[in-house]
Formats: structure tokens, sequence, C-alpha cells
């Protein structure tokens, strides 16, 4: 019966308070892992933690704990900040669990396409060679192999670039006339936060009912587009008609991320492109 799956997210920021809540709903018992709890609904069961810190937290929650979902978000950008995040912190919940003999069913760990390289545009899915070089790549991958070393089932998540309330990078940098180069198109992969929640919840769901799950996921929506695409029509829905004078593209790779061993399981995104999505935030606005 599902409402004796118990669930904790650690690190429950944005997607995993937006999973919490959808799992709640269903009748799972959610408890939300973060510095401060005050800011979680009340459908979550606070256990207020630290990531960084070695001591378990002191309401370590008792009993059999069925899944874990481990969404940590780097405060820090740099190589310390990112070990800190993804490799120390996944370690620590690790030895938190063993210390309270708890062994969840699967661990999902949410992940970055940013461990792909690939820079020509490439269409890419989860059996992809992943090289990246870069410092946060590196120690993503380091860390996923935390979890799938766990001797725990344990799936990977990798997420694409989250946007969605609250998340409006891009839409300021529009307004400021942010300009792109259209050739060589770079492409760019997102997912609103809506639908990263709810596909690590279409993975529970999954794995409680028995289905069997790969060790790797790619989180996308289902229209990868050049930037220079997406950033002509936000300027339209905006009315932005100057230009800023210099080219600014944080250059991390282009490609294109397929989303088809997500949909085999019955996900599909609420929001399938970027037009959908941006066009909900902008309406809220």
């Amino acid at each position: 019966m599902s409402g004796c799956n118990s669930l904790l997210i650690a690190g429950c920021g944005d997607v995993g308070t937006r999973l919490g809540l959808r799992m709640a709903a269903q009748g799972w018992r959610v408890l939300g892992m973060r510095r401060n709890v005050a800011v979680l609904p009340t459908a979550i069961e606070p256990l207020a933690g630290d990531l960084h810190a070695d001591a378990c937290p002191a309401d370590w929650p008792q009993g059999q704990l069925d899944y874990l979902v481990y969404c940590a978000a780097a405060t820090e950008h740099d190589e310390a900040g990112y070990r800190a995040a993804y490799v120390e912190g996944l370690r620590r919940v690790l030895s938190w669990l063993a210390q309270h003999g708890q062994r969840p069913r699967r661990i999902l760990f949410a992940s970055s396409s940013g461990v792909y390289g690939q820079q020509e545009g490439e269409w890419i899915d989860e059996d992809s060679v992943a090289e990246a070089q870069s410092f946060s790549a590196v120690i993503m991958r380091e860390a996923e192999r935390v979890a799938l070393d766990s001797g725990l089932p344990a799936t990977i998540v990798r997420l694409t670039g989250l946007y969605g309330p609250g998340r409006e990078w891009l839409l300021s940098q529009v307004r400021g006339g942010y300009r792109v180069s259209e050739t060589p198109p770079l492409y760019g992969n997102r997912i609103h936060v809506e639908d990263a929640a709810g596909l690590f919840a279409t993975l529970l769901q999954a794995d409680a009912a028995g289905v069997p799950l790969a060790d790797c996921y790619l989180g996308v929506d289902d229209e990868p587009a050049p930037l220079h695409e997406v950033v002509g029509w936000l300027r339209e829905q905006l009315g932005v008609s100057h230009w800023s004078d210099e080219q600014r593209v944080r250059r991390a790779g282009s490609k294109r991320c397929r989303n088809a061993r997500a949909r085999a399981l019955g996900w599909a995104p609420q929001y399938p492109s970027y037009r959908e999505g941006y066009a909900a935030i902008l309406a809220e606005r």
C-alpha cells in the first residue's frame, strides 16, 4: 500500500519541496531535511540538519526509511563548495542511515547534465559519453559514483537547466538587451522545476510499484533549443527592442538531450518547451 512508504528528501529546497508535496498528497510520509526548516510546508515533516556537519541530526527519524532523494544545491560555487555539497554531504547522509540500520529501497541522486562535455549540438542520451572536464562535472560524476557504489539500489537523475518561478536569470538578461550570436547555434536544455519534481515522483512511484528502474535518467523537456531562438521569443513576449553592446554567453557546451527513457516510464513534461514554461512564469507576474 502506497500509504506505507516513507521518503527522506535531503537538501529539501525548491525541487525537493515540490516533490515532497506531490508525494505527501499521495499518502507518503515525507521528511524534508534542510538547515532552515521553518520554510517547509506543513505536509512535509521538518528534519533540521546540516549536510556540511558531521554530527547526525538530533531528531533523525527512527524506523524504516523506504526512499532517499538527495537533491542538495551547492551554496559555494567553487571546487570545495561542490565537493562539500555533493560528495561529502551524500557520504554523511549514507553514514547516518547506516548508523540507524536503515536501508532504503532506492536512492535517487539529483545530478546535472553538465557531466556531458559535447560541444557540437549533438543529440545525447543516458548512454552518451559523459566526460566534461570542468571541476563541477568531475565532482558531480564522483558523487554519482558514491551513490551507485553505496551498496543500495541507486538511480542518478541528470537534470538540465532548471527554470521556473524565482529562477529568472534569463528573463533579466533579456530585459537588459542580452545579445547571442546565431552561428554556430548554442543549444541549451532546460526543465521547469515542477517537471523536475514530477520526474522524481514518477521514479518513486514506479519503483514502489515494482517497475525496474535504470541507473540513470535525463531530466529535460521535449525541445532543446538554440539560445538565440529562446532569447528572440522572450524579447517578443517582453516587448524588448534594444540590444546591449556586448555579447554575453557563458559557453559550457552545446548539446541536445533526449528524454525518451523518462517518457517510457510514463513521465511527460507539463511544460514541453521553453514557450509553455516561460509563458506560465510571465502570466504569474
